[in-house]
């Protein structure tokens, strides 16, 4: 099965990366093979809000929805994304932001994932793997275009 995991310092503060990362139904503007977001219901847990989104991915020919149940626990700055349905056996998804001083932080990223059928497996395995691998990247240059350029 599939694991994939990185750490990533960026320029900006790990709760705007928090907020950054649970605005899930914004994927579509910059997410690669993200098309489409919808937020299905949105409730809590022992006080943690939990977001329940429709998620469908598009390469090529392949496209998949699937439900991920998305636990946003702002106290520890930690996202977690589990899969309920959809062409996943497993997929299940972590964020962490770690606070390096008030304006940037170092961004725990993993992910592993397991396809139901060997064909999706084969025909996405390459793709998942270089998507996956530039994730942090993707968020961080998000943050750049909303929170300004750290560097400049």
């Amino acid at each position: 099965m599939p694991e994939f995991a990185t750490e990533h310092r960026v320029g900006h503060s790990a709760g705007n990366m928090f907020d950054l990362v649970a605005d899930v139904a914004r994927y579509p503007e910059f997410v690669p093979y993200c098309t489409a977001m919808d937020v299905v219901s949105r409730s809590e847990e022992d006080g943690t809000p939990v977001v329940t989104a429709r998620m469908t991915v598009a390469y090529g020919i392949i496209k998949e929805t699937f439900t991920n149940r998305i636990v946003l626990d702002r106290a520890n700055l930690t996202i977690s994304v589990r899969a309920s349905d959809g062409p996943f056996r497993r997929l299940e998804n972590d964020w962490r932001f770690e606070p390096v001083d008030s304006n940037s932080c170092t961004i725990h990223f993993s992910i592993a994932y397991e396809f139901r059928s060997l064909a999706l497996r084969l025909a996405a395995g390459a793709v998942s793997e270089r998507a996956f691998g530039n994730y942090s990247k993707i968020f961080e240059d998000r943050a750049d275009a909303i929170y300004g350029n750290a560097g400049s």
